[in-house]
């Protein structure tokens, strides 16, 4: 802003240079913060909206004694209600919401947005879980998958396995608490 102000300072127009340097500053630092205190990049034309919809909106509250509508606004500015909605919109990105200020009119009051748009997800242990088993199950022969997927996969009992592979169900069982007791040993030592 002072750079600015010695470039443009003109000493024929027989203003002292403070008088001049010091609105050329102060306007040079508000353009900084207003061009880069923004949440959410906004172009140039939807902040000085903003500015403008702002003092709009001040006049319209002292003549009416509430807040104007947005068909207010628009006639007021001769601009069409969807660049309202839009000013409205990009002032504000300026600042950003907590995730806890709660819902009500008492800041401290109901649940807060973190708490409504946050939720616990059921199945997170279960993908966990899963991918942790991949390796271990990848590990295992070919017979032991076989039986896992027969059991678990397509659901079928130790008898019908045993059939349908030629063992006997005493033995499928005992392939299943095997096989089962290594995928639990794996999952929780973390192997």
């Amino acid at each position: 802003g002072l750079i600015k102000a010695i470039d443009r300072f003109d000493p024929a127009q027989g203003v002292e240079f403070t008088t001049f340097a010091i609105p050329t500053i102060a306007g040079e630092i508000k353009r900084f913060f207003r061009d880069t205190g923004w949440m959410v990049h906004v172009p140039r034309r939807l902040q000085e909206l903003r500015i403008t919809l702002a003092k709009a909106t001040d006049e319209l509250q002292q003549l009416h004694d509430r807040a104007p509508t947005t068909a207010e606004l628009a006639e007021h500015l001769s601009m069409d209600e969807a660049e309202i909605r839009e000013g409205i919109v990009a002032g504000r990105a300026q600042t950003a919401g907590s995730l806890d200020i709660g819902s009500g009119s008492d800041s401290d009051d109901g649940p807060t947005l973190g708490d409504r748009i946050a939720f616990e997800e059921r199945d997170y242990e279960l993908v966990l879980s899963r991918e942790a088993l991949k390796p271990v199950i990848a590990a295992l022969s070919e017979r032991d998958r076989e039986v896992l997927s027969l059991r678990f996969g397509s659901e079928l009992t130790q008898a019908e396995i045993g059939q349908l592979l030629g063992y006997s169900q005493m033995h499928i069982s005992r392939v299943l608490k095997r096989v089962l007791g290594e995928l639990r040993e794996a999952l929780l030592t973390g192997e």
